[in-house]
């Protein structure tokens, strides 16, 4: 691994308030005997980058209080209710005081994704003008990975619950997508029906 690749950092997106799970914060979720913000910043953490920084909003000091995430930077959105954007933007301007090259993004409420795509995408990274996403049967997905010299374009464009979304289409050229279909499922926790996938 060269020193570049040990500078991109982890981020997870996890301040959401759950409002179609009846208020329940996505952060808080029982996973495989953890809650689902533990399980994601593992996730990151054994797919190798270097330093997880977690966006909360939605009942933040409860989950300061229960989640168990030795060595990761918590970092509070208070415009969480506004959108992902923000969170998106939150964790960006967090690392901008980071020696991190690049970040890679894996949402809380897709614990379908494991170390393995996030390993994978990882080591699609060649600089800090990388822009990498995991693609499922060819169609892009989570997790992405943005090199530091695009974090300013995408912290202008992320606004509601787009994220990056915009970002990246208008960029879609310079994306190299990592096929992730394979090892990796990328279900979302958005309804009372898709708690079925939680363990």
């Amino acid at each position: 691994m060269t020193d570049d690749e040990n500078r991109v950092a982890g981020l997870v997106l996890a301040a959401g308030g759950g409002r179609r799970l009846g208020g329940r914060p996505k952060a808080l979720l029982p996973h495989r005997g953890r809650l689902l913000v533990e399980h994601a910043a593992e996730v990151l953490r054994a797919g190798g980058c270097a330093g997880v920084h977690v966006v909360l909003g939605a009942r933040a000091e409860e989950v300061r209080a229960r989640a168990a995430l030795p060595c990761c930077a918590l970092v509070d959105n208070p415009d969480w209710e506004q959108g992902m954007g923000t969170s998106l933007r939150a964790g960006l301007d967090a690392l901008a005081g980071t020696d991190a090259r690049a970040v890679l993004v894996l949402l809380v409420d897709q614990p379908g994704i494991g170390p393995e795509a996030v390993a994978r995408v990882r080591r699609a990274y060649r600089s800090p003008r990388s822009l990498v996403s995991a693609a499922y049967d060819g169609v892009r997905g989570h997790p992405v990975l943005f090199g530091a010299a695009h974090w300013a374009g995408i912290a202008a464009t992320a606004t509601g619950d787009r994220g990056a979304r915009a970002y990246l289409k208008e960029h879609a050229d310079a994306v190299a997508l990592v096929e992730c279909g394979d090892v990796a499922k990328a279900y979302d926790i958005d309804t009372e029906s898709d708690l079925t996938h939680l363990e």
